[in-house]
């Protein structure tokens, strides 16, 4: 049964950020914001809405191994998982200047969150503090840097945003599906961090592998859907812009919003080797920063490194 309320709880997930997405992009379409802004936020943070009320609610919930295994988890299979499918279904190619900087927030990120984990074993409301005011702050750089227009990494942002497709144009309608979808979110979370809990229980396996496997893969889905289908439209270089933009914000966001929250421990496991996995996929951007590529072989590799990371937590566990 707990398979069953799995699935249930992954479906709301999906749903609930399909729908906050595709609301909010058109209530900003409505009120005139800007292709590059809603790229920059809506689009860019409201795919790891799942991953964000999945983290809070394990945070309040005490299930530590779940709110920061999340986290982690969902960058690693950001990279060596999603992107790694889009570049096998379509090469990602991109124009280096369009990512270097925000390639750069990502591995920034990683750097941020492996300093906390050196310095203490628990993070409390000074590191939410910390990491949201860099969040703003990575936006702000963003927009200010492209709000004239003209740059690669400005159309970048902007094909985000119109990469979504069936947005509501009456305003009610996109509010009401705002609404909707932050509530399919909070259910869903809760249906999926209960059977998660349960699942490891029976089988023996610990909060932080759950974390970093089936909770975090299955967070991740909205990016993994929209990378997809982005690739299908041989449209990879969107993919790889919405990657960046959920890893930056899955450190600093979610990471801010739950230590704002609930003080959480930052387990052992994590702190000793996942985050050193986190940081190692991060790297993999080097290459696309530099060539802006990222071709099939380094796709099919990815993903083997994916497995074979995967295999090793379920051998340990």
């Amino acid at each position: 049964m707990d398979l069953v309320w799995l699935a249930a709880g992954l479906a709301l997930l999906v749903l609930g950020a399909e729908g906050l997405v595709r609301g909010g992009v058109g209530l900003a379409r409505r009120l005139g914001v800007s292709p590059l802004l809603v790229g920059v936020t809506v689009v860019a943070w409201g795919t790891s809405t799942p991953e964000l009320v999945v983290s809070v609610e394990a945070a309040l919930a005490g299930l530590d191994g779940i709110a920061v295994g999340n986290i982690v988890g969902s960058n690693i299979a950001n990279i060596l998982l999603i992107l790694a499918v889009a570049a096998v279904i379509s090469p990602i190619v991109v124009k280096p200047e369009a990512i270097r900087r925000d390639a750069g927030f990502a591995l920034g990120a990683a750097v941020v969150f492996i300093a906390i984990a050196l310095t203490t074993d628990r993070l409390v409301w000074w590191h939410g503090v910390v990491c949201l005011a860099l969040l703003v702050a990575t936006a702000v750089i963003t927009y200010r840097q492209e709000r004239g227009g003209g740059t690669a990494s400005g159309e970048l942002h902007a094909a985000e945003a119109e990469e979504v497709q069936a947005v509501p144009l009456n305003p009610i309608l996109g509010a009401a599906m705002v609404a909707g979808g932050i509530g399919l979110l909070v259910v869903g979370g809760n249906l999926m961090i209960g059977a998660a809990v349960n699942i490891a229980r029976g089988f023996g396996i610990s909060e932080v592998v759950i974390g970093l496997t089936l909770v975090a893969i299955g967070t991740s889905l909205p990016e993994l859907v929209t990378s997809v289908v982005a690739a299908i439209r041989r449209h990879s270089d969107i993919a790889l812009g919405n990657i960046l933009g959920s890893n930056i914000y899955n450190i600093l966001g979610i990471l801010g919003v739950s230590s704002l929250i609930a003080p959480t421990a930052i387990p052992s496991e994590i702190a000793a080797t996942e985050m050193w996995v986190m940081a190692a996929a991060t790297l993999l951007l080097v290459p696309a920063m530099i060539t802006g590529r990222v071709g099939r072989g380094l796709g099919i590799a990815m993903l083997a490194g994916y497995g074979a990371y995967v295999g090793r937590l379920v051998m340990l566990a």
